[in-house]
């Protein structure tokens, strides 16, 4: 009688001992696993970069792919969808380094926020779209619509209110809804919004499935358009100034490697932007000046004119000197192409 319950408190000992095992030493994980977590464990600076899945922010995941194997600092890219976790991420200091749209970025520097702007995204590479169903041509023919937009801080913004003032459109004749790039094309389709102006690919996305038209490229409203920049805390510069050196110019390296490899690029990004990779590869080839990777280095004229235009709009409040905002000091004096290999 007394043995049997002796037993059973013995047998579950065991059973309890033999679960820490495995919790310890884990042989469900194979070496490759464990060799994985071995690499990550290095001795090599490693940072958290953030981006959204858009072209603007491509060279971002390139950097991440380029890095996997290189012997330089680790860069591990952080995909979010929205600038509003973006922009808390970097105030609660859980991130130190992403891209942004570049208004946004003025406006945390404005508020207090310690960031600097070290180079830019990209070039062009967002576009205008609209309902296939709808006859519109210009501005003009979205009055009454409803049009999204990725956010009030964007340059999408500013150029589309440019835009509606030299085509005579007032801004309470067209409804501005703000809305998570990824989520535009599906909104289109559902004809729950008539346009919208976003960064690549979630265009061609709308494009390639026949539920939107182009109406306007970036680079027919603006030429060399700028949307998003890379931006970093000056904490970061303060504390790691050779990880801040690496990430520039590895950004640098990965946009001239884009610029000359563009297939490869649409194949390597499009797993981090969890779009088809035909998607990626249509924004990057038709045409080839979609979007541009060169001219990077963040001129205080292109960021004054953006200034002024937020000033304008009062999505800024009161002026931001240039030398506060931008911070040049990183970017490489010779740019090549990152060593890349794509299988």
């Amino acid at each position: 009688m007394l043995r049997s319950p002796i037993a059973k408190i013995l047998l579950g000992v065991i059973v309890v001992i033999a679960l820490l095992g495995l919790l310890r030493y884990r042989p469900w994980q194979s070496s490759k696993n464990a060799a994985t977590t071995n690499e990550t464990a290095d001795a090599r600076p490693q940072l958290n970069v953030g981006y959204l899945p858009v072209t603007c922010h491509l060279t971002c995941p390139v950097t991440d792919f380029a890095t996997q194997t290189s012997k330089d600092t680790r860069f591990e890219s952080q995909r979010f969808t929205d600038f509003p976790t973006v922009v808390e991420s970097i105030k609660s200091g859980r991130l130190d380094a992403t891209f942004m749209i570049a208004p946004l970025a003025m406006k945390l520097r404005e508020q207090g926020v310690p960031v600097k702007i070290l180079y830019l995204g990209h070039r062009d590479g967002s576009t205008v779209m609209v309902r296939e169903d709808l006859p519109a041509k210009d501005l003009r023919d979205l009055r009454g619509k409803t049009f999204a937009i990725p956010s009030k801080y964007s340059n999408q913004n500013l150029v589309i209110h440019k835009l509606m003032e030299d085509q005579g459109v007032k801004a309470e004749e067209i409804r501005f809804v703000e809305m998570p790039p990824p989520d535009m094309p599906g909104a289109l389709a559902a004809k729950a919004i008539d346009a919208y102006f976003v960064g690549e690919p979630h265009a061609a996305k709308a494009e390639l499935d026949g539920s939107g038209r182009v109406l306007y490229h970036a680079k027919d409203i603006w030429p060399h358009f700028i949307s998003c920049v890379l931006v970093v805390t000056e904490k970061l510069i303060r504390e790691r100034p050779e990880v801040v050196r690496d990430l520039v110019r590895g950004i640098a390296e990965s946009g001239e490697w884009a610029e000359t490899h563009r297939l490869e690029a649409a194949k390597v990004a499009a797993p981090y932007f969890r779009q088809d990779e035909k998607v990626v590869r249509y924004v990057l080839t038709q045409p080839p000046d979609r979007v541009s990777y060169r001219m990077l280095t963040p001129s205080d004229e292109d960021m004054q004119q953006i200034h002024d235009m937020a000033l304008k709009s009062h999505i800024l409040e009161k002026p931001i000197e240039m030398k506060d905002l931008i911070d040049r000091s990183f970017i490489p004096k010779e740019i090549k192409a990152a060593p890349i290999s794509v299988q």
